[in-house]
């Protein structure tokens, strides 16, 4: 999957408005303080709360602070973008989604590795537990 050390791209689905800029931002900001070059792209369509936003982190020795054409990690937490999402992970990727969604079978990949993760939320967080990988 990985053609080398330090260099990946990650892409985080999320919905905006839920205070996911700055928690994705620091995932960013903790690889960079590492000394490794990486550059985040916050992308709206549109500003307004609860439409989809995309996170991308491209994480490249050379220093490349385009966009990547695919994904070796997707996060995919916006079900409205679901399907975008999984086409845009790279063969031998890795897809991380909500397991209280049904999985569409039409999506289901067999070069990719789904890992369901269930969600709950608490008073005063989100907390994640592990749940049986698709």
């Amino acid at each position: 999957m990985f053609s080398g050390i330090n260099d990946f791209a990650v892409k985080l689905a999320n919905v905006n408005g839920s205070g996911s800029a700055s928690a994705n931002s620091l995932i960013m900001q903790a690889i960079f303080r590492m000394g490794v070059p990486v550059s985040g792209k916050n992308l709206f369509p549109s500003n307004i709360q609860g439409l989809p936003t995309w996170y991308e982190i491209r994480v490249n020795r050379k220093g490349y602070t385009a966009r990547a054409l695919d994904y070796d990690l997707m996060v995919a937490m916006n079900s409205q973008t679901y399907k975008q999402d999984v086409a845009e992970v790279r063969s031998g990727g890795y897809l991380f989604y909500d397991s209280s969604w049904p999985l569409d079978p039409e999506l289901y990949r067999d070069d990719v590795t789904f890992i369901g993760v269930r969600w709950r939320r608490c008073a005063t967080r989100v907390s994640a537990s592990p749940a049986n990988a698709y």
